[in-house]
């Protein structure tokens, strides 16, 4: 099979509808859009759960029940590949550490460092979570990953 070979299956590939093109094509005059008003002009569009100025049923009925996103814990991600780029000074890593070289936002305190990459020094790294194999590449470095 080549490209030149293949083909659409039938009933895949559709005519274009030509609207506005006469009366004998069955889309003249209004186009398909009905009669004249709001939903007959161009960008005339009515929003959802509007109901033509009643009340909608959304402001009806009560607001209430739980939402998860208010609850949220947001865990700032690091990779063992951004650790291994430190420069060599640093023998200590932990969120400020981190703030400081802009790998995470100041403020952050949740941490959870991940395997990707490389790591060739030993670093003492304090974070809130680990993954097994980033756990694994900084202790076969020399180093330490402490669970604060």
């Amino acid at each position: 099979m080549k490209l030149h070979e293949l083909k659409n299956v039938p009933g895949a590939v559709h005519r274009k509808k030509r609207v506005g093109c006469g009366e004998g094509g069955g889309h003249g005059k209004t186009s398909g859009r009905g009669g004249k008003g709001q939903t007959a002009r161009s960008g005339g569009s009515i929003r959802p759960g509007f109901e033509g100025g009643q009340m909608p049923l959304y402001r009806k009925l009560p607001h209430r029940g739980f939402n998860n996103y208010n609850h949220r814990v947001e865990i700032a991600v690091v990779n063992v590949a951004a650790l291994a780029a430190l420069d060599a000074s640093v023998t200590e890593v932990n969120a400020v550490i981190l703030a400081q070289h802009g790998l995470i936002r100041a403020g952050e305190t949740t941490v959870k460092v991940l395997g990707d990459g490389e790591i060739g020094r030993a670093l003492k790294v304090t974070a809130s979570k680990f993954s097994e194999s980033a756990k694994a590449k900084i202790e076969k470095a020399g180093g330490q990953a402490i669970v604060a």
